[in-house]
């Protein structure tokens, strides 16, 4: 069995060739070519965390794959992150056990990769502003890998602790060619952004509508079933698109409370989820129709996403010879 860890996997995923590999699980997934299950988890209330297990089967990519990913909320989210992850592929004409990697950093880049993906379906061609709501894991993933599809040339960072954000400021200066700089607070972050990437723990929204341009494209991955990142207002005018409609509007610990909320509380149906981002790919739903419009990429995350990511990483390190063996029996 092939051991791959986290530094390994890092060097062997590129984020271009993942955006890619993306779009083409998720039009997979959308025509049911694909094998997701909901994810179930064991909790860990005292520690308001919890372990869930997300397993699928990619035939496009040759990957059957299961991923075990703890979520603690409290961790510090840079020492010691909040999302930490292991992956083991499967031999999907065996079943026999092919590969153990490192999941954690599978999980930061292919999240990352897939807003950028929303991004490049969604939003408009000129955007140049990038907010980035919070300090953490993904706002590191998602301004790298957005500044892929979009020509950004300025990034706004906010987060509630304001020398983590001025720290993520200098970071993503030293490797990106946008000019990046933090500010005092989420609403001056978003005043006249043209993408929103919403990476937060938050309670209370974190994206609210009068604080939005018009036409911005919002790309919100944060989870926290006691919260949400977006208000009602903007749920309720945006486009909404999903990675997958059944997960996002299932129970916890799958689904959203930014769709949940409002649908219980009669704003608005299951309905007002206009796509998923397959079948914007396929062709069969559109996307922006204005220029003015605002769209909202809402993210649970699927294990398709990480099955594409697998499938690279596992290709290149077997291609590079990269990477431990291992026997098990």
């Amino acid at each position: 069995m092939l051991v791959l860890g986290r530094s390994q996997v890092e060097s062997l995923l590129s984020v271009d060739a993942l955006i890619d590999a993306l779009a083409a699980a998720m039009a997979d997934f959308s025509a049911g070519r694909a094998s997701v299950p909901d994810r179930v988890a064991a909790l860990v209330p005292e520690r308001d965390g919890f372990l869930a297990a997300m397993p699928g089967f990619l035939p496009s990519a040759g990957v059957l794959m299961t991923k075990l990913v703890s979520l603690f909320p409290h961790n510090d989210g840079v020492r010691l992150p909040t999302h930490q992850a292991l992956i083991v592929a499967f031999d999907p004409d065996t079943g026999e056990p092919a590969a153990l990697l490192d999941g954690t950093a599978i999980t930061a880049a292919r999240t990352g990769a897939c807003s950028a993906l929303s991004a490049r379906l969604l939003a408009r061609e000129d955007a140049t502003v990038l907010a980035v709501l919070g300090t953490g894991v993904q706002a590191r993933s998602h301004a790298r890998a957005i500044c892929r599809v979009r020509p950004i040339r300025e990034i706004r960072v906010a987060g509630r602790d304001p020398a983590k954000a001025a720290a993520l400021a200098e970071e993503l200066s030293a490797v990106l060619e946008a000019e990046v700089r933090a500010v005092a607070g989420y609403a001056e972050a978003l005043d006249g952004a043209d993408i929103a990437a919403a990476t937060t723990h938050a309670v209370e929204p974190v994206i609210r509508r009068p604080w939005l341009t018009p036409g911005v494209h919002i790309t919100s991955v944060g989870f926290n079933p006691a919260g949400r990142e977006v208000d009602d207002a903007t749920v309720a005018e945006a486009l909404v698109c999903v990675e997958s409609r059944q997960a996002v509007l299932a129970p916890y610990p799958a689904g959203s409370n930014d769709l949940l909320t409002p649908i219980r509380d009669g704003l608005i149906t299951a309905d007002h989820v206009h796509a998923e981002l397959g079948e914007l790919i396929a062709g069969s739903k559109p996307g922006r129709t204005s220029p003015d419009q605002i769209t909202l990429y809402k993210s649970v995350g699927t294990a398709v996403q990480d099955a594409a990511a697998t499938a690279l990483v596992v290709a290149s390190a077997r291609e590079r010879s990269i990477g431990e063996q291992i026997t098990l029996r």
